[in-house]
């Protein structure tokens, strides 16, 4: 089998409505909108992977002009090979950022492709620990008032999701009274059986992440998220070591490497790679044995569909993240995808590959 051809299809969405978190400026009138890009590999012998990309600006520049040469001729199932070889060729200008973007949804692309070719779930393919995972009701955007913030957590539970996470953080963290009353009325509407996980998206200074966190540890608090900028490892550290609360992050590191050294000095109790950014399904398997060997569970962060599979096949799995807004828009992406049960979620047991097909009419009508 060779690769012949390497697409890729950008949708966008205007109708979807504008999200805010603690270091998203307030979202103007008339904007939001959603959109997602996809990547075809195109195979001899007819079977096609698909890989889910970021829509944001250039990944999808670096995957037609950077990528794709490289890819053609190849065999797809040397993904090892294949990565090693987008790894060299971004090297000048992407070791975190867009290129990597771009080589991670290629990488997706290549695991669909092989699962497939095998007639395969993805899941099953990576070797299984389980076929059911837990689920968060992911959301709590800060441009939410405190009636909707109770409203979308409320909805969750009654979905049976007993786990739900808020934004904290909020105005860049200008805003610490209002972050204090905002998760007291959530714990305040739950009850104590619901596990609560708050995100400040790098949003705090050290030693306000620390001053907050004791705060929040009124209120049960599961995990304090990304509490600061990703970069500030010796940071997380030490927010880590003055909170009993566990400090989650990893969403925005790349690679093995990067991850070995927020693991190593000590910067996130709970490590949340996130398979669109790290380097696709290769890189991420690897963070995630890397994060067991350390002790330390995985929850990671966003493309819910994708890290469906890996975490069945992740024994040091914590929980999956479920994000209402990429709920919302799989249901215009796809012809169809696994819906939870009871805060619990498994992969289409008899579909090969990651299961998805995308809607002809939506290509139609939202493509870019």
């Amino acid at each position: 089998m060779k690769i012949t051809d390497v697409t890729t299809t950008m949708l966008f969405d205007p109708d979807a409505p504008p999200i805010q978190d603690a270091t998203i400026p307030p979202p103007r009138a008339g904007s939001g909108g959603r959109g997602q890009l996809f990547v075809h590999i195109h195979t001899d012998e007819g079977v096609e992977g698909l890989g889910l990309g970021q829509s944001n600006p250039g990944t999808r520049e670096v995957i037609e002009q950077g990528l794709k040469g490289l890819l053609l001729g190849q065999d797809p199932f040397d993904i090892e090979k294949l990565w090693n070889d987008m790894f060299w060729r971004v090297r000048g200008y992407g070791r975190k950022g867009v290129a990597f973007c771009a080589l991670s949804a290629v990488d997706i692309g290549l695991w669909d492709l092989k699962a497939k070719a095998l007639g395969l779930p993805l899941y099953k393919l990576l070797g299984p620990y389980t076929d059911r995972v837990p689920i968060y009701g992911s959301g709590g955007w800060t441009n939410f008032t405190v009636e909707e913030l109770i409203a979308e957590a409320e909805e969750w539970v009654d979905q049976g999701v007993m786990r739900v996470k808020i934004k904290v953080g909020k105005d860049f963290g200008q805003s610490e009274r209002e972050d204090i009353e905002r998760v007291e009325a959530v714990r305040r509407a739950l009850g104590e059986d619901v596990a609560i996980y708050i995100d400040a998206n790098n949003g705090y200074y050290p030693k306000q992440a620390i001053y907050m966190a004791r705060e929040f540890e009124r209120y049960q608090v599961g995990w304090l998220e990304e509490p600061l900028l990703a970069d500030d490892i010796e940071g997380l550290a030490r927010v880590a070591e003055a909170t009993t609360i566990p400090v989650a992050t990893g969403e925005h590191e790349y690679t093995k490497y990067g991850f070995k050294e927020l693991i190593a000095r000590g910067g996130a109790d709970i490590v949340q790679p996130d398979v669109g950014r790290v380097g696709g399904v290769t890189e991420w398997m690897k963070v995630a044995h890397m994060a067991h060997g350390f002790d330390l569970p995985v929850a990671p962060h966003g493309v819910q569909l994708v890290h469906l599979h890996l975490c069945c096949a992740t024994p040091n799995l914590k929980v999956v993240e479920y994000l209402k807004v990429a709920h919302e828009a799989d249901k215009v992406w796809y012809t169809e995808f696994p819906q939870h049960e009871g805060g619990m979620w498994s992969p289409y047991p008899d579909k090969p590959g990651l299961g998805l097909e995308l809607n002809p009419e939506s290509v139609a009508r939202y493509g870019v």
